[in-house]
């Protein structure tokens, strides 16, 4: 093909997240002709990578339990009036639909009676203390996607046994805290990899796609089956834009410049621009920095909010992230280099506290991820000794569980770490005031706020922060630990401290839009022709994080949202134009 030739087609998706490939599939489904582009070599993006889960308010699988009234309730209590109402009733009202499309596909979602993550604000009204979080099934066989099993962006090695054998968010549960058949769940684990000798001889990856990559694994399917064309090492320069309408896109495409013309319209889920330092800094500040982000390196730096802003588009939300403390843990497989993982859970675990570098806690560990970089900006802003911050915890917490990617030492003891590790990134010593030399803190300040914690764990309350007060902040804890399953003492040395650094799950600013997903102008107009969707648009939680999986969930349904407004805008004359929209 010469470099300034180009394809036709009716939509191009830019981004091959959960949100692009479903975009891609549901504009297929509507007679559309659809192409998704991706910059990388590998597809999935953030959403491969990600847990998989996805929040739907007004959850008709919880029997009764949730209804729009109450989820638009919690919904303007966690925006604070930030976000249109109707851009809110339309996901309450779209998000029911989106379970049964995706169920269509093929892709089973299910809310799981135990294993119910709950709503991340539960003081606010119509919160749910069963959440509205939804799993998927794992995909059996991923080797139904041919040569495309191996383009398939890999999950972190955190959500693997051993780094090989692919586990659901109910066997990770079960393993983490020992559950009755836990062991069961080991061994049948380990059958099933090791004895898939044909796979093994092959690839040491798992058949068996899990979590993140079960969705995309899943969706890459739908696309392989209706044909749908997946463009990898291909990225948007410019968006084009004849007659005030926009057109197509212009591409780089291994390295040759092309134009991909889109005759109904351009849907933009390339992900936010958490990778880019410039926009960091113009956006976000100093306060964090791209090589905390938990995303994967160098994808998302902001090319479609660049590419929209250069035709007029307003913004919303560029001063906000899906914040998520993490810690920079150095890697085993490729030496010499480290990744910064989230702390989702583990901070609400026995045992354990988060101080500043005065040595004081400044917030409820147990809160929500992303309420606790809310709190890490707030303590920042107030005392100047935050971020980073410290992790700290005892023997006792480190014997019995998991740490980011560090097994817990009844299995993984001290003496089988690599030795750079200590006092780099596990900081290790007998006692508090050693530790406290160690990291930085003022020795008498850390001794202070321990001893003071530790009379909250002997009495099971924490007077100061309300740490195991909440249905949230139970859920994280340790079922079999007493009186409080978040509250334990740190009293058994040696004592450990690992640096917290204010990281995130990406950027939730970009383009302005509506409930259609449309783009809008800095007068409130909608730019004909182009939608966004994901991380890369506006949020419609606002600065708020609802609950798990509410970044899945809400770029699916804008998705559908994004495919249906096209087809109202193209296509009111044809006959099957209802048909269209309306089939699950």
């Amino acid at each position: 093909m010469d470099n300034n030739a180009g394809e036709n087609f009716d939509v191009v998706i830019v981004g091959s997240g959960a949100g692009g490939m479903l975009a891609a599939i549901r504009a297929h489904d509507a007679g559309l002709r659809a192409v998704v582009v991706e910059k990388s070599d590998r597809y999935g993006g953030t959403s491969a990578v990600s847990g998989g889960a996805i929040w739907i308010p007004n959850n008709r699988s919880l029997q009764g339990r949730d209804s729009p009234s109450m989820a638009m309730e919690y919904l303007k209590a966690c925006t604070e009036n930030a976000v249109p109402e109707a851009k809110l009733r339309y996901y309450v009202d779209m998000a029911p639909q989106l379970v049964d499309y995706l169920s269509a596909l093929g892709i089973k979602y299910y809310v799981h009676p135990e294993l119910t993550y709950p709503d991340y604000y539960p003081k606010h009204p119509g919160a749910l203390p069963g959440g509205r979080t939804m799993f998927v099934a794992p995909l059996e066989d991923g080797h139904v996607l041919g040569e495309e099993f191996y383009r398939l962006r890999e999950s972190y090695p955190e959500f693997k046994l051993m780094n090989r054998i692919s586990l659901d968010l109910e066997e990770g549960s079960a393993l983490l805290y020992r559950k009755p058949g836990w062991l069961g769940v080991l061994g049948r684990a380990m059958l099933r990899y090791w004895g898939d000798i044909g796979c093994r001889r092959r690839t040491r990856r798992d058949r068996r796609l899990t979590i993140g990559n079960a969705l995309i694994g899943g969706l890459r399917k739908a696309m392989l089956e209706r044909g749908i064309p997946l463009l990898l090492n291909t990225c948007m320069k410019e968006l084009v834009v004849t007659d005030g309408r926009v057109t197509g896109v212009v591409v780089l495409r291994e390295g040759r410049r092309q134009t991909l013309s889109a005759h109904k319209g351009v849907i933009l889920a390339s992900g936010g621009f958490e990778q880019s330092t410039e926009l960091r800094e113009r956006h976000l500040g100093h306060q964090s920095s791209g090589e905390w982000s938990a995303t994967p390196r160098d994808n998302n730096v902001g090319d479609g909010l660049r590419a929209a802003q250069a035709i007029g588009a307003d913004t919303a939300f560029l001063d906000q992230a899906w914040w998520a403390p993490t810690i920079r843990m150095p890697s085993q497989q490729a030496p010499n280099t480290n990744r910064h993982m989230a702390l989702f859970f583990e901070r609400g675990l026995p045992h354990s506290l988060c101080v500043n570098r005065n040595g004081v806690r400044f917030t409820n560990e147990t809160c929500s991820y992303h309420q606790f970089g809310q709190a890490m900006l707030r303590d920042q802003a107030l005392t100047g000794a935050n971020s980073p911050c410290w992790f700290v915890f005892d023997g006792e917490f480190r014997r019995k569980y998991p740490l980011g990617g560090l097994l817990p030492g009844s299995v993984a003891p001290d003496a089988t770490l690599p030795p750079d590790w200590f006092d780099n990134f596990l900081y290790r010593a007998d006692s508090l005031h050693q530790l406290a030399g160690k990291i930085g803190v003022p020795t008498d300040a850390l001794a202070d706020t321990v001893a003071k914690f530790n009379r909250c764990s002997e009495a099971g309350v924490d007077k100061d922060f309300g740490r195991g007060d909440d249905f949230y902040s139970r859920y994280f804890g340790d079922p079999s630990h007493g009186p409080s399953r978040t509250l334990g003492s740190l009293a058994k040395g040696p004592y450990y401290a690992v640096r917290l650094d204010l990281g995130d799950l990406g950027t939730k600013g970009g383009p302005k839009t509506d409930e259609s997903a449309r783009v809008l102008t800095v007068g409130g107009a909608p730019i004909p022709g182009l939608y966004a969707i994901g991380n890369v648009a506006g949020s419609v939680m606002g600065g708020s994080y609802p609950g798990a999986g509410a970044t899945l969930g809400s770029s699916m349904t804008f998705a559908m949202a994004a495919v249906n407004s096209l087809l109202t805008q193209q296509d009111q004359a044809d006959e099957r134009f209802e048909e269209r929209i309306t089939a699950p």
